[in-house]
């Protein structure tokens, strides 16, 4: 901590490679990639990682794709999803050689098909269905609900396809869904699942080949002690109903999620009879998840302090909000000056951080056994406004 400074991002490379093995490994031999989410943390040190291990990347923007190279990922293990694509950023990904485009509406499609036909080339596509299936996660991050913007009904899809079969500048390779985040029970995975595999057997009938089957991701993990999914049995129940299809998966969370702890310090302790505040130096700004979800992390002080003061605190931070909280209700013994460490903060951590109240966005270490570097130096504030100007009004 004294080298890095405080607050700080800490990342695990072997965690992150347990992860991402535990998933690859499930399959044995049958066809899959794994296309992890960057999305979930997009630090060129861990997609560096996870680039050399071979993995795919699910990309949602062309700046994550070219994240995904400079990090030596190869855009050919690329699927690129999100519901705003623009015709730039398909020309660029086409120009890359991405595997796949996981289109989600019938406006979308014609955009690829006309970059592509300008290109004089061909597009590959998947069409994401919404199988509307409750994942029973947190509202704002399900996305399989026929409510959600992500995706096309099936209904809709099966006219699409045909669409896509009969274009001279598309190519039809996939069937994509995804349908939530920070799910821990397998049911609505196999009932999406099931629903997807019904369209393709429609597709079939219409002799139109689907060669791979993208499940998506969303496997969720343990903040607070909860039972969460038994990969290689989930992959396993995936294998005995999808044949000889490639199967291609979006893990972000599940790969990164316990593979980071945020570590701040505590500048003051405030105890005012109704309530005690632990005030640190990290604040929403720098771990959003708390105030944007009310989302739980364990909090643990580095170090035992027996002499600090035992208390109930809510540790908050510095930014002036009343939203302002990384934790609320913590039995915790604290001094002035201690740090703690929020637990599996990995996923949605740094890349959901900001500059508000012109706070300067953390560093990021990673950590492989003894040894440890910088993957990403901390802001300074001249850095944050070297990009303004200043308005001159004077009339000449």
């Amino acid at each position: 901590m004294v080298e890095y400074g405080s607050p700080l991002y800490i990342y695990s490379h072997g965690q992150i490679v347990s992860n991402w093995q535990k998933f690859d490994q499930a399959f044995g031999g049958h066809p899959h990639l794994i296309c992890y989410g960057v999305k979930a943390n997009s630090n060129l040190g861990v997609l560096s990682v996870l680039a050399n291990l071979g993995s795919g990347f699910d990309i949602v923007s062309i700046g994550e794709l070219e994240r995904v190279i400079a990090a030596g990922g190869k855009p050919e293990r690329c699927v690129f999803s999100g519901v705003s694509k623009t015709k730039t950023e398909i020309h660029r990904a086409l120009e890359l050689g991405i595997l796949c485009f996981n289109v989600e509406s019938a406006a979308e499609l014609d955009s690829v098909e006309s970059v592509a036909k300008l290109m004089s080339t061909k597009a590959p596509i998947s069409i994401r269905v919404n199988p509307d299936v409750d994942a029973n996660t947190h509202p704002y991050i399900a996305t399989g609900l026929k409510e959600n913007k992500f995706g096309v009904s099936i209904d809709t899809a099966l006219a699409l396809y045909k669409k896509a079969e009969h274009s001279q500048h598309l190519d039809v390779f996939g069937l994509d869904y995804h349908i939530g985040s920070q799910i821990t029970e397998v049911s609505p995975f196999i009932e999406a699942l099931e629903k997807a595999l019904e369209l393709i057997s429609k597709l079939k009938a219409e002799g139109i080949k689907i060669s791979h089957i993208d499940i998506g991701g969303g496997v969720g993990i343990a903040y607070n002690a909860e039972k969460t999914i038994n990969i290689e049995q989930y992959i396993r129940s995936v294998l005995d109903k999808v044949g000889d299809l490639e199967v291609i998966l979006e893990p972000g969370r599940a790969i990164v999620g316990d593979a980071g702890i945020f570590v701040t310090q505590v500048e003051y302790l405030k105890q005012s009879g109704v309530k005690s505040f632990a005030i640190i130096d990290g604040a929403m700004n720098d771990l959003l998840r708390p105030s944007l979800y009310g989302s739980y992390h364990q909090a643990i002080a580095v170090e035992d302090n027996s002499k600090g003061i035992k208390d109930t605190w809510d540790l908050v931070g510095p930014i002036c909000e009343t939203g302002d909280f990384l934790a609320k209700d913590r039995e915790l013994t604290l001094t002035q000056g201690d740090y703690i460490a929020f637990m599996s903060a990995g996923a949605y951590g740094f890349v959901l951080s900001s500059n508000y109240n012109t706070r300067p966005r953390v560093a990021e270490v990673m950590v492989s056994g003894s040894h440890h570097a910088l993957v990403r130096k901390r802001e300074t504030v001249s850095s944050l406004f070297e990009n303004e100007f200043i308005f001159n009004d004077e009339i000449n």
